[in-house]
């Protein structure tokens, strides 16, 4: 197997990881409620981030701080989102509205013709799967929006404090917020005696599924593959929640969800690789163009662009 199979095959099965995890701590519900089991899912990934990461909080600027803060509220908002939306409509339909977060990320500010058209392509995706009626959840699809605006605001944290914190420093203090935000839950359900062994285990297999697997899955993956083929490869989640769905909590979906998942993770798809096609075209333009002005006797900038040689020549700095 090559090192980008590989890595692919890691991702994918991170990603069916991940929505198997959903499927479990879905289980719990009756039990604990979405609430419970977020909170269990969050005190799972926080004991295995922190002895990995081992973040020093009392090193932290605020300017690590603020947006660390901000993550961990999210992730305790996304999580209930999605795990209420599940609870209400459905797992398949629930990770495919998630979903529109990374996809609205990656479409936002563009203002090219086929980017337009993925978007539109997006919502009639949504408005089929959902079609909209009288007898829609109306709160539950309000979650599952709510979940995707999250993500997306995960995203762009998350690479906000890349450049801020090492290595996985800024999950693992988040996650840990975001835990303590979940303690008093878990207190009221020990007081009522609800944290049954039965669904403490569901809870628990769904952060192991869910947070674990996935965080080092991605790890190892992300070190074989390009980046740029993370996002066809996420376009299998709301097919992979629609089958968990199906397969472990008698889920089925209607003809018209499955043509609405089809479609979102069509324009997801076409969207990555137009993207991705962009970038690959303007990097290999600008080394041509790099090239061409050292073969007409320019030198090469210690900085990464180059100088134009000889008499009133200026330097032209790379991006």
């Amino acid at each position: 197997m090559t090192t980008t199979a590989g890595g692919l095959a890691i991702m994918t099965g991170s990603a069916a990881s991940n929505q198997i995890g959903a499927a479990v701590g879905a289980h719990a519900f009756a039990a604990i409620g979405p609430a419970g089991v977020v909170a269990v899912r969050q005190f799972v990934a926080a004991a295995v981030l922190l002895p990995v990461a081992r973040p020093d909080p009392r090193r932290f600027t605020w300017a690590q701080w603020w947006p660390t803060l901000l993550l961990g509220l999210v992730f305790a908002t996304m999580n209930l989102a999605l795990y209420t939306a599940v609870d209400r409509i459905g797992l398949g339909l629930a990770v495919t509205l998630e979903f529109l977060g990374p996809l609205a990320v990656a479409l936002a500010g563009s203002r090219s013709r086929f980017d337009l058209l993925c978007a539109a392509g997006a919502g009639i995706g949504v408005y089929v799967l959902v079609l909209p009626s009288g007898s829609s959840d109306w709160p539950g699809i309000g979650c599952g929006v709510l979940a995707a605006c999250c993500w997306a605001s995960y995203i762009l944290l998350n690479r906000l404090l890349g450049t801020r914190l090492p290595g996985l420093q800024a999950p693992a203090a988040a996650t840990s917020v975001s835990a303590l935000m979940y303690l008093p839950v878990v207190v009221v359900l020990v007081g009522q005696g609800r944290l049954t062994g039965t669904a403490s285990l569901f809870a628990v297999g769904a952060g192991v599924l869910s947070s674990v697997v996935p965080y080092a899955a991605d790890l190892i993956a992300l070190r074989r593959v390009p980046a740029r083929y993370f996002g066809v490869v996420m376009s299998v989640h709301p097919v992979f929640a629609a089958l968990a769905g199906l397969v472990l909590l008698g889920q089925v979906l209607a003809v018209h969800e499955w043509i609405g998942i089809a479609v979102v993770v069509a324009v997801n798809v076409l969207a990555v690789r137009q993207n991705a096609g962009h970038g690959t075209a303007a990097a290999q333009h600008g080394e041509r163009g790099h090239r061409r002005r050292l073969a007409a006797g320019g030198r090469a900038d210690p900085q990464g662009g180059d100088a134009t040689a000889g008499r009133g020549g200026r330097a032209s700095g790379g991006q």
